[in-house]
């Protein structure tokens, strides 16, 4: 069997379809007591179901991004396992980034056509040991943090909009941008890669001009496809670029 043909292979939807559907089955229990609890305290039923169907809408709409990361990363790493890291935990930038480190330090490129078996679960069990540690401090330490937290927002007040979280959130995107930014900047200034730093650009751009029209025209809905939009046209930018013989 080939590469691609295990990494797509029924053992591994198998294993990816039962657990997707225990956290459906998960989400479902929630949504059922969530809605018990709202009743219990008196909330109109109206109430709820309007809450219910306007949070579904405005989730399955940014989810759009998350499907296209998905068709990203199978021509490299397969749909099942894609599909369970972008669907449960993770998302594009950190697993595409990972996925490419490990790769690396094997001596490969992230390419479906020069990696085998071996490479996949090295890749597989460097994305997880990686990522794993954030779920495991959540569940050792996230109710202590939220409850500093709280008394903090207590102390300042619940209007301001400082705080170590909101601080810390920003550090780390501001962070996280630079780091791909730079790198991508970096490929351009040694002429080894335009296409990278060019792709990051268009997609920056209708980024900004989506934001700015979520804006004047008070558009939600807009303001939620403005990622899913904004990586659509930066990747169809990084094809008509490629097609044109930029490297």
């Amino acid at each position: 069997m080939s590469y691609l043909e295990i990494a797509n292979s029924f053992p591994l939807y198998l294993v990816v379809g039962i657990v997707l559907f225990f956290i459906a089955g998960l989400c479902l229990l929630f949504i059922v007591k969530s809605y018990k609890a709202g009743l219990a305290i008196g909330m109109d039923k109206k109430v709820l179901r309007k809450a219910i169907t306007s949070s579904a809408s405005f989730t399955v709409l940014p989810s759009v991004s998350i499907l296209l990361g998905v068709i990203a990363l199978s021509g490299s790493l397969g749909v099942p396992v894609s599909w369970l890291r972008l669907s449960v935990i993770g998302n594009l930038q950190y697993e595409a980034t990972v996925a490419e480190m490990a790769a690396e330090s094997m001596g490969k490129a992230l390419d479906s056509s020069i990696l085998n078996l071996d490479n996949l679960v090295t890749i597989l069990a460097v994305m997880t040991f990686g990522i794993i540690w954030g779920c495991i401090l959540c569940i050792l330490t996230l109710r202590k943090y939220s409850s500093k937290l709280s008394i903090e927002r207590n102390k300042k007040g619940s209007g301001n909009g400082g705080g170590f979280a909101n601080i810390a959130m920003t550090a780390m995107m501001i962070g996280l941008c630079s780091a791909f930014v730079g790198s991508y900047i970096s490929m351009a200034i040694r002429a080894t890669a335009f296409i990278p730093f060019l792709t990051a650009l268009i997609a920056a751009v209708f980024m900004a001009i989506f934001e700015k029209l979520a804006k004047v025209l008070h558009s939600e809905i807009l303001d939620s496809f403005s990622l899913a939009l904004s990586m659509l046209f930066g990747m169809a930018g990084s094809v008509l670029l490629n097609m044109g013989g930029v490297v």
